[in-house]
C-alpha cells in the first residue's frame, strides 16, 4: 500500500518548488542528468533546486502547474513563472556564470524555431544519449538541492 505522503509532498516544500528556482528533469535520461551536472558546475548562485519528473515531488509540481502528464519536456520555474522546452533553458541560463549565461540570448530567436530544435532533441534523447536505471546521485554538498 502506498504512503499518502509519497504522492503529496509537504505544503512548504511544494510551495518552495513552485516559487523556484526549480529545475524538473528526466531522471533516467543521460542527457538530462549530464545537463544537471553541468548546471551544478556552472551555476552562479547555487540556488536552483532539482527534482526528477518521475519522482513523487516532481509529479506533484506537474500536477500543481496543470501538466500532470508531461514527460517529454524540461521544466524550469523561477519567481513562480513556469517555462518549458527551449524557453526553460534560456531562462535558466541567466543563473549560469559567463560565458554560459550568454545562452539566454538565443531566447531572442523565434520560439517556434528554438522549440522545434528542442523537440527534435527531446524526441531522440534516449536513442542518442541512452537511459540509466537510476537517477543522478548528488554529492553530499549538493544533496540539499535535490528534492526527490
Amino acid at each position: 500500500m502506498s504512503d499518502a505522503n509519497e504522492d503529496s509532498p509537504e505544503p512548504a516544500i511544494l510551495e518552495r518548488l513552485l516559487r523556484g528556482p526549480t529545475c524538473l528533469f528526466d531522471g533516467v535520461c543521460n542527457l538530462c542528468n549530464g545537463s544537471v551536472r553541468f548546471i551544478l558546475a556552472t551555476e552562479a548562485d547555487h540556488e536552483i533546486l532539482f527534482t526528477a519528473i518521475q519522482s513523487p515531488r516532481g509529479r506533484a509540481v506537474l500536477k500543481a502547474i496543470g501538466m500532470p502528464h508531461l514527460t517529454n519536456s524540461f521544466v524550469y520555474i523561477d519567481d513562480g513563472v513556469v517555462s518549458l522546452r527551449s524557453m526553460a533553458a534560456f531562462r535558466l541560463a541567466r543563473r549560469l556564470r559567463a560565458p554560459w549565461s550568454w545562452v539566454r540570448l538565443f531566447g531572442l530567436l523565434p520560439a517556434r524555431l528554438t522549440d522545434w530544435l528542442y523537440d527534435r532533441l527531446a524526441d531522440n534523447r534516449y536513442r542518442l544519449f541512452g537511459k540509466r536505471d537510476l537517477c543522478l546521485v548528488p554529492s553530499p554538498s549538493q544533496s540539499r538541492r535535490f528534492l526527490s
